[in-house]
């Protein structure tokens, strides 16, 4: 297939590489010419295990290229990506103006009579496909309402291990009400999921509101082991004890039990804001985001009274040493 990705950043690098490596012929836009320069050179911008050698590999051999013009990049693409950033806004809901206005330079470029899948691959609020198929259609010369499908793809990559888990996916979720482009996902999507885990279909809403459940309730219990651990303290228990007795339980299971200063990272703290700011959106008040954001910034200051209690509350002149500035093992990030 033909494959257009928007965006090469951490998801749409590791997204167009990947495609690659299954065939396809990938071509990557980015409106920072300098990256696309590097790119195009063999630079990679990222550092992420595996996916350099895949990178060089697909580059040279003629599948994966890079250029700064959309519409060279979307001329006979079959599938088109939107990997673009969705930063929070003041109020933490998430900012769609890079995704609506490459959107709206789509609706200029799709002809009549073709037919493209355009797929958002960012994290993006409930209702985001309904927006982004208004903003192609409302800058079209003609009428191209039966040339384009809006699917909703999200990413579930864990930096450090992405491309493992691109090509060996837990599960692909894919949003469409469309036939035509279930035939074209499931099609694109079958060398990832030759080991029988599943693609699953659902409706557009129910796909981006997946993604935001899975990174909020992971968050969940990021916050509740950070509160068994005050109470730990408190009570003379082990943390680390409970936490292996109730990770066996295969229920709960033993990730994301470990505790510390809070969850951080470029995912979880702008997904849980943007969950908790859809459901205001719709005058639900989602009680436990509210405890799990306010638990998480309380802990990211429990160590420092321990710091001081330490040292009698004489910290002048004292040297500490950070032992670990990255987000994540295997990061650059």
């Amino acid at each position: 297939m033909r494959i257009t990705v928007i965006g090469t950043g951490y998801v749409g690098l590791v997204t167009g590489t990947c495609f690659a490596e299954t065939g396809n012929t990938v071509t990557c836009v980015d409106i920072d010419a300098s990256k696309v320069e590097k790119l195009s050179n063999g630079v990679i911008t990222i550092y992420e295990p595996g996916l350099e050698k895949l990178f060089l590999r697909n580059l040279k051999e003629g599948r994966l290229d890079f250029t700064t013009s959309l519409s060279d990049a979307v001329k006979d693409a079959e599938i088109i990506f939107l990997a673009l950033p969705t930063p929070p806004g003041e109020d933490g809901s998430a900012d769609l103006k890079y995704i609506l206005g490459v959107a709206a330079e789509l609706g200029k470029l799709i002809k009549p009579g073709d037919y493209t899948v355009i797929v958002d691959k960012s994290t993006v609020p409930v209702g985001t496909a309904e927006k982004v198929r208004s903003a192609i259609l409302a800058t079209a010369d003609a009428d191209i309402s039966e040339a384009f499908d809006v699917v909703s793809n999200p990413e579930f990559l864990r930096e450090g291990v992405a491309v493992d888990d691109f090509m060996k996916p837990d599960r692909v979720v894919i949003g469409t009400s469309s036939e035509k482009a279930i035939k074209i996902m499931n099609e694109l999507y079958a060398p990832f999921v030759r080991q029988g885990n599943p693609i699953i279909f659902m409706d557009e809403r129910s796909a981006e509101l997946t993604k935001y459940a899975a990174n909020s309730f992971l968050a969940v219990k990021i916050s509740f082991m950070n509160e068994i651990a005050q109470l730990c303290e408190r009570l003379g228990a082990d943390v680390d004890m409970v936490r292996k007795g109730i990770g066996s339980d295969e229920r709960i299971g033993r990730r994301f039990l470990f505790p510390g200063i809070g969850y951080g990272g470029s995912c979880f703290p702008k997904d849980v804001q943007a969950l908790n700011r859809s459901a205001g959106d719709v005058n639900y008040d989602f009680r436990i985001l509210d405890a799990v954001m306010k638990v998480n910034e309380v802990q990211k200051l429990h160590l420092l009274p321990k710091v001081k209690q330490f040292f009698n509350n004489d910290l002048k002149g004292r040297h500490f040493a950070l032992w670990g500035l990255s987000f994540k093992p295997n990061t650059d990030d």
